[in-house]
């Protein structure tokens, strides 16, 4: 069957959120009030989901949050094209500005798609943060 990328409920990127990115915390740590709102999106190799991602879109911005590959399997690529989707669907959908919230160690990866680092920084859970953004070509 392949990589294929297609939505998904929010209930199926629990799973993979919780133990890729808070395995030490409970998985209701990583369930989102805003996942009813969200578009998620699932990419799978041979039928076995190993990268999640959701996305958030409130008129001509969006963000997306939560993204995570199975520790097992990074490195080969399945999260560059699933990042790749997801700025495709955004700009179907008109947006004109995507952002998200990334871990500092992870910003170099999302540098490659042409996002920047803004001066929002935060810490969460011990971990540092900085709000990275791209305008997006309409």
């Amino acid at each position: 069957m392949g990589v294929i990328v297609k939505e998904i409920e929010a209930a199926d990127t629990w799973g993979l959120r919780h133990r890729v990115m808070w395995p030490e915390k409970s998985i209701d740590y990583v369930k989102l009030d805003e996942d009813k709102d969200g578009v998620h999106f699932g990419l799978f190799n041979d039928e076995r989901l190993v990268s999640v991602i959701s996305l958030f879109i409130t008129g001509k911005e969006a963000q997306f949050r939560k993204f995570a590959t199975d520790s097992i399997v990074q490195g080969n690529g399945y999260g560059t094209k699933l990042l790749q989707h997801v700025l495709l669907v955004a700009q179907q959908n008109k947006v004109e500005t995507i952002w998200c919230n990334a871990r500092v160690d992870k910003a170099s990866f999302y540098k490659r798609f042409g996002l920047v680092e803004t001066d929002q920084k935060f810490n969460k859970g011990g971990i540092d943060y900085v709000m990275m953004q791209k305008t997006l070509a309409s």
